[in-house]
């Protein structure tokens, strides 16, 4: 019975216990981290121009609608504003610059200077030069009806020279588009 409780015998029994205790320790599934609380971030409605096409693709038209922002930048109106106006028109016997469900282009505004990138589905639409130009056109009144110098355009995040056969080497002003 002396050798049963020698001292290498405790010091191997204890040494086990601890190790029973640990690898237990060290399976045990941790807890679940609770969810992040989600914060809305207030919305502020503004009422805005958005301009569409009279149904012979001669005259722009404006529709004043509606858009929810969360932040009052003019990127955030701006991308807001692109995004009614891509959605198409409210009202009878006028449309759209783009088939419903086309991807509403992305806006980069740097000071007065909106930098419009158009996805790459906006090149294969085939309108001729009149429907290209109201497609810029409409997109140029919109963005510079409240503030801003000029619109330049570029087609899936690279410059081109040309839009089907509109000429995007130079940005788009208001007075561009006036005479619609």
């Amino acid at each position: 019975m002396r050798r049963l409780l020698s001292l290498f015998n405790v010091l191997s029994a204890i040494l086990l216990a601890v190790a029973v205790l640990a690898s237990q320790a060290v399976q045990r599934v941790p807890p679940a981290p609770d969810a992040p609380k989600l914060q809305l971030a207030e919305r502020t409605a503004l009422s805005l121009k958005v301009y569409f096409t009279d149904a012979q693709v001669q005259r722009l038209i404006p529709e004043t609608r509606t858009v929810q922002v969360t932040q009052r930048t003019p990127a955030a109106i701006a991308q807001a504003t692109l995004g009614v106006w891509a959605a198409g028109p409210s009202q009878s016997g006028h449309l759209g610059a783009v088939p419903r469900g086309t991807a509403t282009p992305k806006v980069y505004v740097r000071g007065t200077h909106y930098y419009v990138d158009l996805p790459a589905a906006y090149s294969t639409l085939r309108y001729g030069t009149s429907g290209e130009r109201m497609l810029l056109c409409t997109i140029t009144r919109t963005l510079l009806d409240t503030r801003g110098q000029d619109v330049s355009f570029v087609l899936n995040g690279k410059p081109v020279e040309t839009l089907g056969h509109m000429d995007l080497r130079e940005p788009f002003t208001r007075q561009d588009c006036a005479d619609q």
